[in-house]
This record gives structure tokens, C-alpha cells and sequence, in this order.
């Protein structure tokens, strides 16, 4: 091996070590790296710049920029109560289809998030029995279609910067159909005795309560708690109702709704939404302060406001603004909040107009903490009309009418041009750690290929296979691919091992497709260890999991997906 080599393979092993050992952020990693690379010219500054203009790397940017406004859509949220009706082998049926087939298309982070709420809090099953499986589901549902992860577009964006073949919408279906189809029945025909039922958890009052008026006009009211549903709100618990001068706690499935009640939750103040819907209920006494334009702020130390009760001050008048939520450290706070008598170093989440931070006494009065978000569209024609246009733009790509970055674009704009996204909130979700991976990846495996590092790790790869043929260079690559998958990000696993698959295609004489393909698959192969993917860890502490849990439940699926993909991904991406 030349010195060039050499040190592209120590600066490879330092890479994978730091990423294994996860103390520093991997975009930092990746960038350092390919500086290092450019700084030894092991490639040219203008060769470097060119990676940030990559098609396949703005298209990443430009859909996680929409999935800011298509996570907001409800659609899978409000199924969640459907899909886990019926006996368990049925509603895992529901739940895994439905969950693979929206993750297909929307961010799989995203999707998990939005139904970890409603099924713990749902009655018909243990959450432990479906928290598990619909995580699986989404990040299989995510080697559906290109869109599907954003390791899928990453390796899209190494092709193009290798002159390959584009790929296309649907591309991945036939391959990715089969492994979901194979998993799903491995879980349908295991996880009724693999996975054990929890005993719930009591729920626990959240440090925010807000409150909603029952309305004289409320349809809700003679209708019992469980009948409004009011129970299973997921991200909202109904801790106590007050009733003029009594206050109801805990609150009985069987308890009426009567009008004029006082109906105080606890829990994520960010999905007001959840109240929203309910026609007849009242957040607040101000309805043309609209929900999306939340702040969190502490009372000050000399404010006007200490042992004062919320009725008491005029929120609208003074501040431009009225309260829906009130903490006070760790005390639970009992009663109705406009009774409440307001201390120094209280927190609040107020609903503000477009005068609040133009008015002179909020600083005198709060110290402001943070914005906040309401996580999902209030309106649900929002919902519909943003899934709409999405699936539009996707179904004339997939024909070939409209090109799938200028569709995307377009859509944006429209998002941008009728209020469902806002120049802000892009900004502050710019992916700017992806972008750096893909773009220092790109840098990566240029140098890897110049130098020829990316054919003697090949050669050492197709060695531990001699005897089986390119189904054995294509089962060591998936089973790398897996490993590393399982320690780091999938993102990284994919941006490492892709020149790898390119110089074992060269080595063997084939199509550098299938490889690549393996890579592609082999990244989203992540269900032993709840630290391969963050969908992974996000289920942990809701389900009760333990490590143990990961291994049973997970091994079976992953040693399925390897399977079918071993077999599969030659069928419809040929070595020759």
C-alpha cells in the first residue's frame, strides 16, 4: 500500500472509532475528515465545492425542509384508536401495515412521535406489545420508496457524484415490498409470545397545566369522559375537573361532562392541538389570538404580577397576550388557573399577539425563555391540504410528468406563498449536521476511489468470501453494512461503506448496483440495540424496555430483512 493509502485508512479507523464512541457530533467528524483529506490534496478545493452542489444533496434538504410542515399533519394520529381495536394478531396487522406505508413517505422519526402518545395511552393493548413493532415498522416502511429515509437519498447523492445510474421514486418497492412483507409476518407469527404485557404505569401529573371551559353550546356535555374521549388524548392527561366551587380528582371514565366545567390536563403544552378540535371547548377567552404563536416566560423578580391572581390581570390589555399554561417548579398546582395566585419564578406559556414584544412592560415583567411550537395544525384542512400536495408532487414524479426536485421546490414555495410554512421556521431547521455528512461523505469516497483505498478494503472483503461467489461478497458487504448500522448512525454506516461496494463491484468484474443496493438496504437494517436509530431509542422509556428486549425481539426481524435482501437484491439489481 502507498502512504497515500495509509493514511486514508488510519483517518478511516480514527473516523469509525469516534463515531462508535459517539462523544463528538458526527457531522464534525465527517467534516474534519475530508478537511484533512483537502488539506493533503488528496483532492482539489474546486472537486470538494462541486459535492455541495450534488442534486441528490439539495433534494435531501429541500424534503426534510417539507417534512417541517408535513409533520404537523394529525391523519396517523387520530387512526391510532382504529388500528389497535381487535384482538393483538389484528391489530399488530393494522398497525404495521399502516405505519410501514406512511413512513414510505413522511420523515419515520416523525411518525413514531406522533403515535408513541396514543398507543401508551390506549386501553385495548399493552403499550409494551406495540411500541416495539411499529417502530420496526417505520424504519422498514422506510426502504419502501426513495424518499423513505434520508439514507436512501444520501446514497442517491454518492451515486450521482459517481456518474451512476439516477434512481427513481419507486425504485427500491420490489425489493423493499418483500422484506416488509417478510418481517411483518415474523412479527405476526412471534411477537404474541416474544413480547410480554407491562402492567400500566399510574400516570403522573406534568409540571404545565392548562385548562379548557366546557361552552354552553359543547356537544360534549351529558356524555361521559370515556365517551368524549377525553381519556386517551395520549400527549394531554385529564387530571382534575373543576366544577364551580368543587374540584373533581381523579377524574372517572363514568364521570359526565356538564357545561361550564373546568377541564384541567396535564402534559405536553405543545399539543394544544389535541383540545382544539373539540368543538365547544374554550383554551382561552381570546379567539383571535390563534394557537401557533406560543412563548414561554418566567415572572420576574420586581413584576407587577407576584401574588396576583391570573383573572386578576388583564393579560389582553397589558401584554397583548393571554395564558394557557402555568408551572410553578415542581409543586402540583391544583384548581382553576384563573384563581391561580402567581408567584416570582413562575413559568408560563402564553398565547401572544403581534403587539407582545413590542410593548415596554414585558421585560419589566417576564424574562423570556423560549418559542415555542404547536406541534401539529390546529386547523385539520391544513393537514389534508399539505398530505395533498405532497402526494401530488410524488405521483407526478413517479410518472414522469413533473421532475422530483422542481416538484418539491415548487411545493415549498406554495407552503411558503399560503402560510403553511414560514421563513423562520426553515431557518431554524435547516439540516445543517446532514448536510455536512453527505457533502464530507461525497468528499470521502472520492478520495477513497483516487487513491485506490476503496479497492484493497474491497479485496480484503471479496478475500473472506473467495469460495462463495458474488453472493458472498454481497452477504459480507450487507452483514458489514448491518454491523456498522448498529454502532453508528445509518447515515454514517451508508457514507462508509458505499466506496467499499463500488471498489468490490471493480474487483469482481460486475455491476456496481447490487452492492450499492446492499448498502442501501443494509443501513436501515437496525433493530438489535435501541442505539442504532434514534426511532430505536425513542420507544425505550415508554415501552420499558430493556437491551434484552432489543435482542429478542429484533434479532429475528434483522436476520429475515438479511435474508430476503440476500436473495432479493440480485433478482431486481443484476450483477451483470
Amino acid at each position: 500500500m502507498t502512504l497515500p493509502q495509509w493514511v486514508v485508512v488510519l483517518t478511516l479507523a480514527a473516523l469509525v472509532f469516534e463515531l462508535v464512541r459517539n462523544q463528538r457530533s458526527p457531522g464534525l467528524l465527517f467534516v474534519t475528515t475530508a478537511f484533512v483529506y483537502l488539506m493533503l490534496d488528496y483532492i482539489s478545493i474546486k472537486s470538494a465545492l462541486q459535492q455541495f452542489t450534488n442534486t441528490g444533496l439539495i433534494t435531501v434538504v429541500v424534503l426534510l425542509l417539507l417534512t417541517i410542515v408535513l409533520d404537523k399533519s394529525r391523519l396517523l394520529e387520530q387512526m391510532a384508536g382504529k388500528l389497535v381495536r381487535g384482538p393483538y394478531r389484528w391489530a399488530l396487522f393494522k398497525l404495521y401495515g399502516t405505519t410501514a406505508l406512511y413512513s414510505a413517505f413522511l420523515n419515520n422519526t416523525a411518525v413514531v412521535a406522533s403515535l408513541i402518545g396514543p398507543l401508551k395511552g390506549n386501553r385495548q393493548h399493552s403499550a409494551a406489545r406495540l411500541l416495539m413493532p411499529m417502530c420496526f415498522a417505520a424504519t422498514l416502511g422506510g426502504i419502501l420508496t426513495l424518499v423513505g429515509t434520508s439514507t436512501n437519498l444520501l446514497v442517491a447523492s454518492l451515486m450521482t457524484g459517481r456518474d451512476m445510474p439516477q434512481l427513481h421514486m419507486f425504485d427500491l418497492l420490489p425489493v423493499g415490498l418483500l422484506i416488509v412483507v417478510g418481517c411483518g409476518v415474523t412479527m405476526l407469527l412471534l411477537y404474541p409470545r416474544l413480547l410480554k404485557a407491562q402492567p400500566p404505569v399510574e400516570e403522573s401529573a406534568s409540571d404545565y397545566f392548562l385548562e379548557a371551559e366546557v361552552l354552553p353550546d359543547c356537544p360534549l356535555i351529558g356524555k361521559t369522559i370515556e365517551e368524549a374521549g377525553l381519556r386517551n388524548l395520549g400527549h394531554l392527561f385529564l387530571a382534575e375537573i373543576v366544577r364551580g366551587d368543587y374540584v373533581i380528582a381523579p377524574v372517572e371514565p363514568d364521570r359526565f361532562v356538564n357545561a361550564g366545567d373546568i377541564l384541567v390536563f396535564t402534559g405536553d403544552v405543545t399539543r394544544v392541538d389535541l383540545l382544539a378540535r373539540f368543538v365547544g371547548l374554550r383554551i382561552h377567552s381570546h379567539p383571535d389570538l390563534g394557537l401557533d404563536n406560543l412563548v414561554e416566560v418566567v415572572v420576574a423578580a420586581n413584576s407587577m404580577l407576584a401574588r396576583r391572581t391570573i383573572r386578576e390581570v388583564d393579560f389582553r390589555s397589558n401584554f397583548d397576550a393571554a395564558v394557557i399554561a402555568v408551572r410553578r417548579g415542581d409543586q402540583r398546582l391544583s384548581g382553576s388557573m384563573g384563581n391561580t395566585r402567581l408567584e416570582v419564578g413562575d413559568s408560563l406559556v402564553l398565547v401572544v399577539g403581534q403587539d407582545f414584544e413590542k410593548r415596554n412592560n414585558v421585560s419589566r415583567n417576564f424574562v423570556i425563555v423560549s418559542k415555542r411550537e404547536v406541534q401539529k395544525f390546529v386547523d385539520p384542512r391544513k393537514s389534508w391540504l399539505s398530505m395533498l400536495g405532497f402526494m401530488a408532487v410524488i405521483a407526478l414524479s413517479a410518472f414522469g410528468v413533473l421532475d422530483f426536485l422542481k416538484g418539491m421546490l415548487l411545493l415549498l414555495a406554495l407552503f411558503l406563498a399560503t402560510g403553511l410554512a414560514k421563513v423562520a421556521d426553515l431557518r431554524r431547521n435547516v439540516p445543517w449536521e446532514l448536510i455536512m455528512i453527505i457533502a464530507s461523505s461525497l468528499v470521502i469516497s472520492e478520495v477513497m476511489i483516487n487513491t485506490g483505498t476503496a479497492k484493497h478494503l474491497a479485496a480484503g472483503l471479496q478475500l473472506g468470501s473467495v469460495h462463495f461467489g458474488p453472493y458472498g461478497a454481497l452477504a459480507m458487504l450487507l452483514l458489514g453494512t448491518w454491523l456498522l448500522t448498529e454502532l453508528m448512525t445509518n447515515n454514517a454506516a451508508a457514507a462508509l461503506a458505499f466506496p467499499v461496494a463500488l471498489g468490490l463491484a471493480e474487483q469482481l468484474g460486475l455491476s456496481p448496483m447490487p452492492f450499492v443496493m446492499a448498502v442501501l438496504y443494509g443501513a436501515s437494517c437496525s433493530f438489535v440495540t435501541p442505539y442504532g436509530y434514534q426511532t430505536n431509542l425513542m420507544i425505550m422509556a415508554p415501552g420499558r424496555y430493556r437491551l434484552a428486549d432489543y435482542a429478542r425481539a429484533g434479532l429475528p426481524v434483522a436476520l429475515v430483512f438479511q435474508s430476503i435482501a440476500l436473495v432479493a437484491i440480485p433478482v431486481f439489481f443484476p450483477f451483470k
